[in-house]
């Protein structure tokens, strides 16, 4: 008996099987390439944190951001990458995977007023030591995030930023080389007080020569980004403000 492929029942019926058929498929791609995801966010944060501590293969482009290899990152992040720290409820560990912890769930953690886990990752390059800390935060869209690198005096040694879904050629720039060098050489400190980096629209300095007062020049049409890097940022050096005091030098 010929199937009467003008009735709705019929239209219903296919939709639901192809449903399956193509839920199913799509599950057993997702298992299958689970493992190969896993590891390029582990590469991908890796690369990160070395990045914000000065390990990249950036050229003399001012125009050009580049990490170290995925073949290579895992052993440059153990030469460069000396300790692995976990602040819990005011205790300090070590953990040598500590730079696999999601800030997002720990902050989420915190908002309920349950335990939440904190990780440092201490560097050292050319005999200079580099504390970095992980930052999460809100832009105009969508999550912000990234790290700073800090060196014993509360200045900053380098950054990297990163978003979801920032505006392409405005908010988005913040993963731009021009912008995040910028932050090189600032103080989180206003004299004792923690007060983090302001990205600042008018800023007198669009050179950002000027290395104490705080702040860098905003990206054009991207106040709201801008506001919310500069939140994240203060935030997150409250959040490790113990911390950092046991290292600053006084």
């Amino acid at each position: 008996m010929a199937v009467d492929t003008d009735k709705n029942s019929y239209t219903v019926i296919f939709a639901g099987i192809m449903v399956v058929i193509v839920g199913s498929v799509l599950a057993f791609l997702a298992s299958g390439l689970r493992p190969n995801i896993e590891e390029n966010e582990r590469f991908e944060k890796q690369q990160n944190i070395l990045y914000a501590m000065g390990i990249n293969e950036n050229g003399d482009d001012a125009g050009s951001v580049n990490f170290i290899p995925t073949d290579e990152v895992e052993a440059e992040f153990t030469t460069y990458i000396k300790e692995q720290l976990v602040i819990e409820g005011g205790k300090i560990t070590q953990d040598n995977e500590a730079f696999l912890i999601d800030l997002k769930k720990q902050l989420a953690a915190k908002k309920k007023g349950e335990s939440f886990k904190l990780p440092v990752f201490i560097g050292e390059k050319e005999g200079e030591k580099f504390y970095i800390i992980p930052m999460y935060g809100k832009g105009l869209w969508d999550a912000i995030w990234g790290f700073v690198a800090l060196d014993d005096t509360m200045t900053v040694q380098g950054v990297y930023f990163d978003h979801k879904g920032e505006t392409p050629g405005l908010g988005a720039n913040i993963k731009q080389r021009y912008f995040m060098d910028d932050f090189s050489g600032e103080s989180i400190l206003d004299g004792t007080q923690y007060a983090g980096i302001a990205v600042a629209k008018g800023n007198s300095d669009p050179l950002n020569n000027i290395k104490d007062d705080n702040e860098v020049d905003a990206l054009a049409g991207a106040t709201i980004t801008g506001n919310g890097v500069a939140a994240m940022i203060k935030e997150s050096v409250n959040l490790y403000k113990d911390y950092l005091e046991t290292i600053r030098v006084k």
